[in-house]
């Protein structure tokens, strides 16, 4: 009984990674070739949905470090996947004027490589038991540049929409009203934007204890 759950599991991780790599892979195609022939300005509208989708589907990757399906630290994978979600769903699906900005670019390119190597990686781990040593080097080493680049895309493009969030009043909750309390979705933004100060030196501080971890056991391997 163990062993068939066991088969299970590996069996839906597989089909979970590589069903999430296909969408990111999708994502990175169109960011190219939108850029190549039409430029960054309708970059976000050729990406959108496939975006959409491979992102909201990494809820499920906070679902499978609670229930034990992997062993990732939920500290580690909540924080991370909640900016995406704010910045996929909060800042770019939510307000169109940012949509054409050229950050939304680099943004996208940085997510999708990540996303591309990470969802091989452990595409070819739960299928295959193994992964190949230069797929372990890029899900070690790809951060480096591409998490200081991603970031500051993030960051730069709440920054941008802000005055769009304050102009329009979406998501803000106004007295007087039945619960008797107000949200306002700037000020909101703008503590996202915050928290970005002191995380972002720690995940990247993280990553890099990660990786001197992983690439040390793989050369004693």
């Amino acid at each position: 009984m163990a062993g068939f759950i066991s088969l299970l599991k590996r069996f839906y991780l597989s089909l979970y990674n590589w069903t999430v790599l296909f969408g990111w892979c999708q994502v990175l195609y169109f960011v190219l070739k939108t850029l190549n022939e039409s430029g960054h300005e309708h970059v976000y509208r050729a990406a959108e949905k496939p975006l959409l989708y491979a992102q909201t589907a990494a809820v499920l990757e906070i679902l499978h470090g609670l229930v034990g399906l992997v062993r990732s630290p939920i500290t580690a994978t909540l924080p991370q996947i909640g900016s995406r979600l704010f910045l996929a769903w909060g800042i770019l699906w939510s307000f169109p004027e940012a949509q054409s900005h050229v950050l939304v670019s680099s943004l996208l390119i940085s997510w999708s490589i990540t996303e591309i190597i990470r969802y091989s990686f452990f595409g070819f781990k739960e299928t295959f038991g193994f992964t190949p040593s230069w797929l372990l080097w890029l899900r070690y080493s790809s951060f480096l540049v591409l998490y200081p680049t991603g970031i500051s895309s993030e960051v730069g493009l709440i920054y941008i929409a802000l005055p769009f969030i304050k102009a329009s009043e979406k998501y803000c909750i106004r007295m007087p009203n039945t619960w008797n309390s107000s949200f306002d979705y700037f000020y909101a933004a703008i503590v996202a934007m915050g928290i970005y100060v002191p995380g972002s030196p720690h995940m990247y501080t993280y990553m890099l204890a990660q990786r001197k971890k992983a690439l040390s056991k793989s050369k004693r391997e």
